[in-house]
């Protein structure tokens, strides 16, 4: 096990609505102090919503951080209400109805994982939606959004060509596929 790591300080220089950027002076093994920024941040949960005939809805939406659109699954910050952060769970069902217009009778947790762990404290947690109804998409102000559904195969064959990039979707994806050979 590796130690002799210490956070000494850590200063604010940016704060977001959603992150905000630390700097931090870290203690090293051999005495140095070493400056790592950080971006904290709330956490997420995304769900795998998987309709009647078994197939994956997914989202495509415009993203900024690569000037073009995305397939993902539906997902969401946690919010943070009196310093209280909202349940994962919550998150999930309240995300899969805002961007999908349906809601699950059953959400199963399927993993939470660092989404970059090397530069963010981020984690996000994942879950599997079932028995889905119906209701009506509430896209947040300035979300555009247009639904499409695949099967598991279908989107294990875009991962496996780098058709999907998104990590929460990697992951939920293939996390879903395991569920389903146990």
């Amino acid at each position: 096990m590796m130690s002799g790591f210490k956070i000494l300080k850590e200063n604010t220089v940016y704060q977001g609505p959603r992150t905000h950027l630390v700097v931090q002076d870290i203690a090293m093994p051999d005495g140095s102090v070493a400056k790592w920024d950080m971006i904290r941040h709330s956490g997420a949960a995304a769900v795998v919503p998987v309709d009647q005939d078994g197939k994956i809805i997914m989202t495509r939406q415009y993203r900024s951080s690569i000037d073009g659109e995305s397939l993902e699954i539906p997902a969401g910050v946690l919010d943070i209400k009196d310093g209280v952060k909202e349940d994962p769970q919550h998150c999930a069902a309240r995300e899969l109805e805002e961007e999908t217009g349906y809601y699950a009778d059953k959400l199963d947790y399927l993993l939470s994982y660092c989404s970059s762990i090397g530069i963010c404290d981020e984690v996000i947690h994942i879950y599997a939606a079932t028995d889905l109804k119906r209701s009506v998409q509430k896209l947040d102000e300035g979300e555009y959004i247009e639904i499409e559904r695949y099967t598991v195969q279908e989107l294990i064959d875009m991962i496996a060509c780098g058709e999907l990039m998104d990590g929460k979707t990697i992951a939920g994806i293939l996390a879903y596929d395991r569920a389903l050979r146990k």
